[in-house]
């Protein structure tokens, strides 16, 4: 069968979309977006017609085009992008066997089957779009997503240790614990901050959180010095980690006979919004958000 030859911008989409693919892949299925862009830019090659910016938005082609495409994916149910974060579904990674023009053609059909199925139809053509540099109403939500998750991550990454350990006790507070103990400044290792329920700690769970606030991932010896605090029914552990987790400590808090919870700094960052709209003044001032409406298309 011979392969159909792609425009320009769809030969472009097609290597772009592989490369985050495989990218997602070797991470285990799931990776921050900027972390998946800043490797298709090292992977595939890249004229300066990829790299030229729009006239009209100033969005680099290349990275516009993997944006836009990729709602291709996510109709298709190959992807999934959520708080700044993407994910390969198993489909995804069944389609990978595709190859990169075999996966472009799949999920294009996948978006115009979605389309036909769901929208009145347009008279504008999908290339032209691209080509003035347009973005879809879908593209631009998850790129504004993404860029907001990577300022919040900036913000974090600029507080101390002692500060991030009050953005967490504060989180805790706002998803409806009392925080009786939050570690003073000088105390090293053992428990950071302990959470109840109602302010004797007479209900379950009795929260026992342990914080580390550093770009090394925790390593499984730390979750299981958690867990050996853990020696109460009711007690559940909770393990922060601004630098993620190792694969064992993932494997580790999972296969763990007592409650373990781990928490990277895109989900602190997930809950952080989730939660937020609880907190008090005093406590949102830690890591202050600004909410801003964006028509949503359906998704």
């Amino acid at each position: 069968m011979t392969t159909p030859k792609l425009s320009r911008s769809r030969d472009l989409a097609a290597k772009v979309i592989y490369a985050s693919f495989q990218i997602l892949k070797e991470r285990g299925g799931e990776a921050p977006g900027r972390e998946v862009i800043a490797e298709v830019e090292k992977r595939v090659a890249l004229d300066d017609w990829a790299k030229a910016k729009y006239e009209k938005s100033g969005y680099v082609r290349w990275q516009s085009i993997l944006h836009f495409f990729s709602i291709d994916c996510i109709k298709a149910g190959y992807l999934i992008k959520k708080k700044g974060v993407w994910y390969l579904t198993p489909e995804g990674e069944n389609a990978l066997q595709l190859g990169e023009v075999g996966l472009h053609l799949a999920a294009d059909a996948a978006y115009r089957k979605w389309r036909n199925d769901n929208q009145p139809p347009v008279s504008e053509d999908k290339e032209e779009v691209v080509e003035e540099g347009e973005q879809s109403q879908e593209a631009t939500i998850h790129e504004m997503e993404q860029l907001a998750i990577e300022g919040l991550k900036k913000q974090i990454w600029l507080k101390n240790p002692y500060e991030f350990q009050a953005l967490v006790a504060a989180l805790l507070r706002g998803m409806g614990y009392y925080t009786p103990f939050v570690a003073p400044h000088g105390k090293d290792g053992g428990v950071d901050v302990i959470a109840y329920r109602d302010p004797l700690g007479t209900i379950s769970p009795r929260i026992k959180v342990q914080i580390k606030h550093r770009e090394t991932s925790a390593s499984v010896q730390e979750v299981r010095q958690l867990m050996g605090l853990l020696q109460k029914d009711g007690d559940v552990g909770i393990f922060v980690s601004s630098g993620g987790f190792t694969p064992d400590a993932k494997t580790t808090a999972r296969g763990s006979h007592v409650h373990v919870e781990l928490i990277d700094l895109d989900r602190l960052i997930s809950l952080w919004q989730e939660f937020y709209g609880k907190l008090t003044d005093e406590d949102k001032s830690l890591l202050p958000l600004m909410p801003i409406f964006f028509y949503a298309p359906s998704i």
